[in-house]
């Protein structure tokens, strides 16, 4: 009994990851693309997506689909990881402000 419960419970753990959001581009991908990659969003969710892309151009932050009608705060939560906006992961860092450093000229002026 115990050896079909772990088998169970190992199975369940394997097959997680397949619910796991996949990396797109939110700025180009098509509704089924944006459906079939990210986690909680159907086919009319992913409409939704392209059609305020449409109207209001191209997203600048992950934040901005909560823009969208029926995209709430945990449904971007789960996918923040997955929402890109250009082709390179490492955009991902786009959808925090940036702080501003300060310059040489700057810094030296706050020391007088």
């Amino acid at each position: 009994m115990r050896n079909k419960i772990a088998a169970v419970l190992v199975s369940l753990a394997m097959a997680l990851p397949a619910f796991a959001a996949t990396p797109v581009n939110i700025n180009k991908a098509d509704a089924a693309t944006l459906a079939k990659s990210l986690d909680g969003i159907g086919h009319s969710k992913a409409e939704a997506i392209v059609a305020w892309r449409e109207e209001h151009g191209p997203f600048k932050s992950a934040d901005d689909l909560g823009q969208v009608k029926g995209i709430g705060p945990a449904t971007l939560e789960r996918n923040r990881s997955a929402i890109l906006l250009d082709d390179t992961p490492a955009n991902n860092k786009a959808a925090k402000p940036a702080t501003p450093t300060k310059t040489k000229l700057a810094a030296k002026q706050a020391g007088e």
